[in-house]
Formats: C-alpha cells, sequence, structure tokens
C-alpha cells in the first residue's frame, strides 16, 4: 500500500507560517490585500473564489473583488489590470482565468498587463521567466510550486533523482518541468506527441502527472518506489453513486498499490494551491 501524500497537512504547515508572517506585517501597520479579479459568473470560478476567500480569512489577508460582466472589453479589463497596479493597498492579484471565449485571442496580453511583483500566480511572462531562470521576478504559477511543497513536507528529495512530467502547459507542465531542474533532478516532460510514454515514465523516480485525462495514468506507466503527483482534476459522473465528483489522472485503484507514495484525488495537490496563493499574497506585501 502507497503513502498517501495529503495535502491537507501541507497546507496546515504552510497557513500557519503565512499566519505568521500576516501578523507580524499588520503590527508594522500593514495589512496584506488581494484582489481577485473575475469575468462573469462562471460556476468553476465562483467556487475557486469561494475557496481562495476562505483560505485568505484563515490566514488573515484582506480580500477585494472586482467582477466584471461576462462580455468586459479586452480595453476595459485592461483598464482594471493597470489601476490595480498603482494601487498600493493591493498587494497581490488573482485574475480568474480562462477569461470569456471573445478575450481568449488576447488572453496572454492581458495577463501580461499585470505587474509582476503582483502576479501571485504566475501569470505573466515575467513571472515565466524567473521560473524559468531560477531568478526572482514575480512568482511560480501556484500549481506546480504545491507539487514542490508536498515533495518538500514528506522529505522526498528531487536531487540526482528521475522525474517525468507529463504534459507541457504553460500553466503546469513547463513550470514543474524548471522548479524540478531548480532541485537537481533529471527531468523528461512528455506531451501527446511523445512516443511511449507509459516506457518513459516506468523508469521514473517522480512522476507528476498533469494531462487533465481521466484514467490515463495506468498501472503501465509505474513501478515499485516511485511517488506519484497527480495534478488534474477531471470530473467523474460515476463517482458518488452517479452524483458526480472530482478525480485525477491516475487510475487510482490500480496505480496506488503498485507505487510508494501518491497524491489522491481530492485530498492532494488542490488543497496546497491555495495555501501557496496566500504566501504569495504575503511575500508580495513584505515585498
Amino acid at each position: 500500500m502507497a503513502k498517501l501524500l495529503l495535502g491537507g497537512a501541507v497546507a496546515a504547515a504552510l497557513n500557519e507560517t503565512t499566519k505568521n508572517r500576516a501578523e507580524a506585517l499588520k503590527q508594522r501597520g500593514v495589512t496584506p490585500a488581494l484582489c481577485i479579479v473575475r469575468c462573469g459568473e462562471k460556476a468553476a470560478d465562483l467556487s475557486y473564489e469561494k475557496g481562495a476567500v476562505k483560505r485568505a480569512e484563515e490566514a488573515g489577508i484582506a480580500v477585494v473583488k472586482r467582477v466584471l460582466p461576462v462580455d468586459v472589453k479586452a480595453e476595459e479589463l485592461a483598464a482594471v489590470l493597470d489601476a490595480l497596479n498603482e494601487d498600493a493597498s493591493v498587494h497581490g492579484v488573482l485574475l480568474l482565468r480562462p477569461l470569456p471565449a471573445h478575450l481568449r485571442e488576447v488572453e496572454d496580453d492581458l495577463c501580461n498587463y499585470l505587474a509582476a511583483e503582483k502576479d501571485v500566480d504566475g501569470i505573466t511572462d515575467c513571472s515565466a521567466a524567473g521560473v524559468f531562470l531560477g531568478k526572482k521576478r514575480g512568482f511560480a504559477p501556484c500549481t506546480p510550486q504545491a507539487c514542490m511543497e508536498i515533495l518538500d513536507y514528506y522529505g522526498i528529495d528531487c536531487r540526482g533523482k528521475n522525474a517525468v512530467v507529463i504534459g507541457r502547459s504553460a500553466v503546469v507542465g513547463r513550470p514543474a518541468a524548471s522548479l524540478l531542474l531548480r532541485r537537481d533532478a533529471t527531468v523528461t516532460v512528455c506531451h501527446t506527441k511523445t512516443k511511449n510514454v507509459a516506457a518513459l515514465a516506468k523508469k521514473a523516480d517522480i512522476v507528476i502527472s498533469a494531462a487533465g485525462v481521466q484514467n490515463s495514468l495506468t498501472a503501465n506507466f509505474v513501478g515499485a518506489g516511485q511517488t506519484v503527483v497527480d495534478v488534474s482534476i477531471n470530473w467523474d459522473a460515476t463517482k458518488n453513486g452517479g452524483k458526480g465528483g472530482i478525480t485525477g489522472d491516475a487510475d487510482f485503484a490500480a496505480v496506488e498499490p503498485l507505487v510508494a507514495a501518491i497524491t489522491p484525488v481530492p485530498g492532494g495537490v488542490g488543497a496546497v494551491t491555495t495555501a501557496v496563493l496566500m504566501r504569495h499574497v504575503v511575500e508580495a506585501a513584505e515585498k
């Protein structure tokens, strides 16, 4: 039976430290503040926003919201981000994405209106360059950083290890690979055009799966002694007696008995992601 790498314990440890740092700032007259920018009323955005607000309250971080209509024009959203860059009372900005369909073609351009020092979810090119170059520019995206926090908390040393990252998105896969390289792992990034992904994954010491495809990580991909970090959140309509529920990439029942350690979904990376976000807000306020 594999060791379960539970995100709740990791998040609790991060939250305690973040809360103490926030309190220290308040004693100096600074209240760390996060602004959440949302376009429309999409259910997924509202759910994430609710969780972020709750976590912020627990950490002693103030939250303000800028809710824009779903048909907001690109120049209007850009103006909001520009104004937040100049607002000294706001230390971090969370722009909920993906943006509405009519803004998808200019989404990257809009993200880059945000100042790197307030980019607490690592969505700007400057933040991406910081992750890639290993320099303190902006912040790493919260989800890949959460993967690293889990590995650290459970004492899984990356140095000299072979790591396979499944998925090459700019949001998770590529930054996760860069963060692993900074920890002296030897990293292989697999994607939809990679041949024999299962064979590559099976040889790895650490597997980070961010494919976003339910049950895509089967028993053929894993082996004894491995650590599996399942990043993805997929919807499985058959769970909970047909009521539905979230699941990761891993065929958990088949994979868990074969590996040394694994993150469950739910209960793994997700809880840590918002904890990392709050730490970034406090770090931005400290800077």
